[in-house]
């Protein structure tokens, strides 16, 4: 009872190994884990991988964050459940070679010779003839021809008959062979060049990402990864005159330093342009030390041509700024002065905007870029950034839309033009807080006029917002901060006011006093409001002013309103240069063009926050290549996988196996008689065709 019981259980248990060998090799289980794959793959392209958290944090909001997180999908293709999938791709693939290809070699192997007259009758391309001629001499000739055919004939001998059996195209099963072994070569090669050794040694030598700032030749030992790590890919930012022994390997929560057997120095980065200022070429003129043996050499490394030394590619990836040193002028955007201060800095570097050391803000210096190529179509997107209600507002607020932005990027309307040297900074508060400026160094011609554009955002995520800054006839900015100042000092709107009001009431008799004090009042009041006197000004607080009277009046009020704000900030600009010690400017129209400019940017200025305006003057550009090293000892596997993988598709679909018997026998009067049938895997009109044609050479003469 006991045996049997035992048999039962062994019985049971290799039933259940036998059809868990069978699901794993089955093909729709292949496919189950090809499809998943597939959906990997479309995840792991939309979603971009290896990005910082907080990027993650700002696209998707905390909760759905944590969703993405736990289910790895920031690291798609290092995610556990992405590498289980793929072991159980090798594991299918493998078993289901290891069942069929023993089976298939046999096969190739075998002439099938067993067959009888029988079974050929039963074929659906079979031909029957009879010859004159002897059974042995014409099986003899029937195989001749066969084989001259280009198939390879066995000639067997049966009892009172002879069996020619041919075949042809046996090779279409190393397609099988070769595209499921590519599948298992393929998937070892990308597992070898995964970041699974760096898992490994964070696992076992407790190597940490290194998430703080510093230099990297103090970062810690367990932030680093030595010469003997198998695998990796990383970057490696080098300015011109500078050198680096090591790479950043980017983590989720930080970085990991990876040394390097040699040293890369750059003694000069190429950059080439078209006319139309894009760039065309990317070159590294290196100098290469191997740290052991001392051996130097030069190398150029440029896009598609990486260096390749000890094991390790060094591919030209892109180029950044190496620390240009720049020199700005600085405007200040409140108050009553308008007088410009001196400020220098070098990129990746900060700088207060206060010689004292307490100082309220500042200045992050994060890029310099000496060439812009921006499409100039389009004026894009307005600094204020403000909804506004279907209202007055809107309706006064409407033909704003097209006074702030720079050329973005239109597909349909394209007018790409370099538009020169730009800095880009963030200002940043005592309490951490920080915005983000991008500003253009020349002024830029937008629909006929020449600005200076400065763009602002909050964070990375968002687009710059354009603030166009006026240039004057000296294409400088200071009578535009001339005039943002006067609007600032209550004592010169007081006075432009009171001008205003000479000027378009000059006479003095007592009414005219009368209108004229109301009109100087209005003045004033209407200057007042645009200031920002009130709380927001600009546009927006005229706006919010008119939204008070009634419906049915608000369009006239809005243009006495307008006619004499124009006028006043006309003569307010005046009052300032006399001030200043300056002449009066020409009434004309391009003087009246570049105050209604002025105006529109005061109001916008509203928007800007920033307290000061930084226009580049002066820099020494630094140049910085930025170099991707890879040691990925699977790329040779792979390279090997997707060669079989050819071999194999071209197999299986353009070589065709087809089989061939002829079965010949002899009759009492000494005729012989041939019946043939023949088979092919895929019946196509190729395969009819060459039976029709062998059919019709091997009965020739019967």
């Amino acid at each position: 009872m006991t045996t049997s019981t035992s048999g039962l259980h062994l019985n049971t248990n290799r039933r259940w190994l036998a059809d868990a060998v069978e699901l794993l090799s089955s093909m729709r289980f292949a496919i189950s884990l090809l499809s998943l794959i597939s959906i990997a793959s479309v995840i792991g392209t939309v979603l971009k991988q290896n990005e910082p958290m907080p990027n993650y944090v700002n696209q998707f909001g905390p909760f759905w964050f944590d969703v993405f997180e736990k289910l790895g999908l920031y690291a798609v293709y290092s995610a556990w459940w992405f590498l289980l999938i793929m072991a159980f791709l090798v594991l299918s693939t493998s078993l289901c070679l290891i069942r069929n290809t023993p089976k298939m070699l046999k096969d190739m192997r075998s002439w099938r010779d067993n067959v009888r007259e029988q079974s050929l009758l039963n074929f659906h391309h079979k031909a029957a003839w009879t010859s004159p001629a002897a059974r042995t001499a014409f099986a003899q000739s029937l195989a001749g021809q066969v084989a001259a055919n280009g198939y390879k004939v066995k000639l067997v001998e049966k009892e009172n008959a002879s069996l020619i059996a041919a075949k042809q195209g046996a090779a279409n099963k190393w397609g099988y062979i070769f595209a499921h072994s590519a599948i298992v070569i393929i998937c070892i090669g990308g597992l070898l060049d995964s970041d699974l050794p760096i898992r490994f040694q964070k696992w076992v030598y407790d190597k940490t990402p290194f998430s703080g700032n510093g230099i990297i030749a103090d970062i810690p030992a367990q932030h680093r990864l030595g010469l003997g790590n198998p695998t990796f890919r990383g970057n490696t930012l080098i300015p011109e005159g500078g050198a680096s022994t090591t790479a950043i390997i980017p983590q989720q929560s930080g970085v990991l330093i990876q040394e390097l057997p040699f040293s890369i120095k750059l003694n000069k980065f190429i950059i080439e342009h078209y006319s139309t200022g894009m760039p065309k070429l990317f070159a590294s003129e290196v100098v290469v030390r191997d740290n052991i043996t001392g051996h130097t050499f030069p190398a150029t490394i440029k896009v598609n041509e990486p260096l390749i030394y000890k094991g390790i590619a060094v591919y030209q990836s892109s180029f950044e700024d190496g620390g240009s040193k720049l020199k700005l002028s600085g405007y200040p955007m409140s108050g009553l002065q308008d007088d410009a201060f001196a400020i220098a800095g070098e990129v990746g570097s900060t700088t207060p905007l206060s010689k004292n050391a307490d100082a309220e803000y500042t200045v992050e210096w994060s890029g310099f870029r000496m060439f812009n190529i921006e499409n100039m179509a389009q004026s894009g997107q307005d600094v204020r950034a403000v909804d506004t209600k279907k209202t007055f507002n809107e309706k006064f607020t409407a033909g704003l839309d097209k006074q702030l932005g720079s050329a973005a990027k239109n597909a349909n309307n394209k007018d790409l033009k370099n538009v020169g040297p730009s800095v880009q900074y963030k200002i940043r508060d005592k309490t951490g807080q920080a915005r983000e400026y991008h500003n253009y160094m020349q002024p830029v011609q937008v629909e006929g006029d020449y600005m200076f554009l400065t763009g602002v955002r909050n964070s990375p995520n968002e687009p710059f917002r354009y603030l166009r800054i006026p240039a004057d006839d000296s294409d400088t900015v200071e009578e535009w901060m001339r005039l943002r100042a006067a609007l600032s000092d209550p004592a010169l709107r007081a006075q432009a006011a009171k001008r205003y009001a000479q000027r378009t009431m000059p006479s003095s008799r007592d009414t005219a006093d009368k209108l004229r004090e109301q009109l100087e009042q209005s003045a004033l009041k209407g200057l007042s409001i645009f200031a920002g006197e009130e709380g927001m000004g600009g546009y927006l607080a005229v706006s919010q002013f008119l939204e008070k009277i009634p419906p049915q009046e608000q369009e006239k009020a809005a243009d006495i309103f307008m006619k004499i704000l124009n006028g006043s900030l006309w003569e307010l600009w005046q009052t300032a240069r006399e001030k200043d010690g300056l002449k009066p400017v020409a009434g004309d129209e391009k003087q009246a063009r570049f105050l209604q400019l002025s105006t529109n940017a005061l109001s916008d200025s509203f928007f800007y926050g920033a307290p000061v305006y930084l226009q580049l003057k002066e820099f020494e550009e630094v140049k910085a290549s930025v170099l991707q090293v890879t040691r990925s000892p699977g790329k040779k596997v792979v390279y090997l996988g997707c060669l079989l993988l050819t071999l194999g598709v071209f197999s299986m679909f353009y070589i065709r196996e087809r089989r061939l018997w002829i079965w010949v026998k002899s009759d009492a009067d000494g005729r012989s008689h041939a019946l043939m049938a023949m088979s092919s895997q895929r019946k196509t009109l190729d395969f009819e065709k060459e039976f029709d044609t062998l059919k019709g050479r091997l009965t020739q003469g019967a």
